[in-house]
């Protein structure tokens, strides 16, 4: 075999994309470059000349359903393209529906082998590359994925050169010697502009910023809500990337500092994805960036390397999902890219992750606020994501960590992430279902929405403690709580030497409407699986003229560490904002840690006996405390 010079090779193999598709034959399986970096002057010729072709089958992951390719397979052509899309979502769109039976269903990490093995032989691959370089490598810039592994296990390629296809680093190159046909045209490549964002990714994005450590390497899927995240990230510091398509809010967050990779464990100084959906700056920014690197599906999907990174947290977005955690994902209307989806295999890695943590982010109701996104059952849908690998879920009423739970805590954790139209009817259909207890009751917190603002963190210790308003899946462990407090601490608490913390007697503590009645926990310890150190909470007296009642419990060895004293300021001022005049808290005259704490208030407090209890009245329209 003669070696011959890759210039001379390059301009032999030149020919116009007509003369390019005319070499496809009838019967052969043609694979499409992904995504926005789809060879669109292929793919129009392509279509141009279907009328020549007979039984082409068409591999490739979703696309544009506006491209010429697309439109003439819909109109149902008896003869020329068979389009078969690899998919791994849950088919609710009506176009995607009206042609599930060529969808395949499989996870993106397992595609490469699929092409290399020959289990699935790819004819002709088509496909968009940057100019060579000195050496004669193009690279497949924005479209590295599954694009690399298809290209080199094709029988012939044809690769479009387009100077505006930017030249990616990382394991995204193929020689000009391993191409067989050449067609230089230079365009536009595919983008998306101006996604809009909803009001719930906002909010969504505050609930998931709390859970991003700093140091933390992050997988962000598609879609506006994820957006919307790396925007509310811009307070973190060290963060790494590694995910499965780059878009626009990654590269801000990179001139800004926030993104600097160097604490991932893996890959540290590497920005690393397999593929970009942007517009014109982000492919500019991709150009020769050292500091970036695209490599195949099979790498950057493979769970096991995604669980090598220190503290990886996943950010993927549910179109439904149901009371016992089952995941829905489908291409939101923004987005023509996020059919394909390597969602299940970031959860996964996420999970197996050094302190790792996989997000699932649903906004409560579809854009138009008529139909709830969380819904009794998943039927007839495809389920992405098990519920047994479901851990956070993020709405913009909450979050909550699925993780470990049994299917009533699961169906309450739910409801409270949903629209608060829509609880009574998703209470209904759970106790219907047997997944809630026929005799449970959530009242007021049914309707209420988590005030997240009143979440605090503050470090004793050495360890962190949240101090929050309590949740409807605190109830186990408030009886916890009650069950492991000293004798003393419960008469001091309830009066009497109280044996037993059943569900109905601890219900009105978590079953309340954050403004009479609010109740505020301690915890410690991971999220979702936390202990309560403390409980403190008000509630509106009747016949009081607006005052509101107060009790606290401390567990033993955390007890005289200022934790009371940091809940009583959080309930009074709670209760000052929600309009409550003052507070009122009864004990022991011996009791003098109580009363201490109670007099720490700036407020004058007043003090009666009431059959043999002292109480004291703090009114928040009184004089203010003398210091001193």
């Amino acid at each position: 075999m003669i070696n011959s010079y890759w210039p001379d090779e390059y301009l032999a193999k030149q020919r116009t994309a007509t003369q390019a598709i005319q070499m496809i034959r009838p019967g052969q399986r043609i694979f499409i470059g992904t995504s926005c970096g789809e060879p669109q002057a292929l793919v129009k010729e392509l279509a141009a000349q279907s009328e020549n072709f007979t039984d082409l089958e068409i591999l490739r992951l979703l696309s544009l359903e506006n491209i010429p390719l697309t439109m003439i397979a819909n109109k149902g052509s008896r003869h020329s393209f068979n389009i078969r899309s690899f998919y791994s979502g849950s088919i609710i769109s009506r176009e995607l529906a009206k042609n599930k039976r060529f969808l395949i269903p499989i996870n993106l990490s397992a595609i490469p082998h699929l092409f290399r093995s020959r289990q699935i032989p790819i004819h002709v691959a088509l496909i968009q590359v940057s100019p060579p370089d000195d050496f004669g490598w193009m690279s497949l810039g924005i479209s590295v994925d599954i694009t690399f592994s298809a290209a080199l296990s094709a029988d012939m390629i044809i690769a479009q050169v387009n100077p505006k296809m930017p030249r990616v680093l990382g394991r995204s190159f193929i020689h000009v010697n391993d191409v067989h046909v050449i067609v230089e045209k230079e365009e536009e490549l595919l983008s998306i502009h101006n996604i809009q964002e909803p009001e719930s990714a906002r909010l969504i994005a505050d609930n998931v910023a709390r859970l991003i450590d700093d140091g933390a390497t992050v997988q962000v899927g598609l879609g506006a809500t994820p957006q919307a995240t790396l925007i509310a990230m811009r307070e973190k510091n060290d963060l790494g990337i590694h995910t499965q398509s780059l878009t626009p809010g990654v590269m801000e967050l990179v001139a800004m500092g926030v993104i600097n990779n160097r604490k991932k464990g893996l890959n540290e100084g590497k920005l690393v994805a397999s593929s970009a959906i942007g517009d014109t700056n982000l492919y500019e920014f991709l150009h020769d960036n050292p500091g970036i690197e695209f490599h195949p599906s099979d790498y950057v999907n493979d769970p096991a390397v995604i669980a090598s990174h220190h503290r990886m947290t996943t950010l993927n977005v549910a179109t439904v999902m149901d009371l016992t955690g089952q995941v829905a994902i489908d291409a939101p209307v923004h987005n023509h890219f996020s059919g394909v989806t390597g969602v299940l295999d970031f959860v996964r890695g996420a999970t197996q992750s050094p302190s790792g943590k996989s997000l699932i982010l649903i906004p409560s109701t579809s854009q138009r606020g008529d139909r709830s996104r969380i819904v009794p059952l998943l039927d007839n849908i495809t389920v992405v994501v098990p519920r047994t690998d479901v851990h956070y879920v993020v709405s913009e009423y909450g979050v909550v960590n699925l993780f470990g739970k049994n299917l009533q805590e699961r169906a309450i954790a739910m409801i409270s992430l949903a629209h608060p139209q829509f609880r009574d009817e998703l209470f209904f259909h759970a106790k219907e279902l047997g997944l809630i207890d026929t005799e449970q009751s959530l009242k007021q917190t049914l309707h209420a929405v988590y005030p997240v603002k009143w979440e605090e963190r503050l470090v004793l210790a050495g360890q962190e403690i949240t101090i929050r308003p309590v949740k409807p899946v605190d109830e186990r462990r408030i009886q916890e709580h009650f069950y492991n407090l000293d004798i003393n601490d419960i008469v001091a608490r309830f009066f009497h030497k109280k044996r037993t913390f059943l569900r109905n007697d601890v219900a009105s503590m978590y079953q309340i409407d954050y403004t009479k009645d609010m109740t505020v926990v301690a915890v410690i310890g991971k999220f979702g699986f936390g202990k309560i150190i403390a409980v403190g909470g008000y509630i509106l007296e009747p016949g009081e003229k607006n005052m509101a009642e107060v009790a606290f419990s401390v567990s033993k060895e955390w007890q005289k560490r200022g934790i009371a004293k940091v809940i009583l300021k959080k309930l009074a001022e709670v209760a000052r904002e929600n309009g409550i005049s003052g507070l009122i808290a009864y004990t022991n005259r011996s009791n003098q840690s109580m009363i201490r704490l109670f007099k720490s208030l700036p407020y004058e407090v007043t003090t009666s006996l009431e059959d043999d209890l002292l109480r004291m009245t703090a009114r928040f329209d009184g004089p203010a405390k003398e210091e001193g």
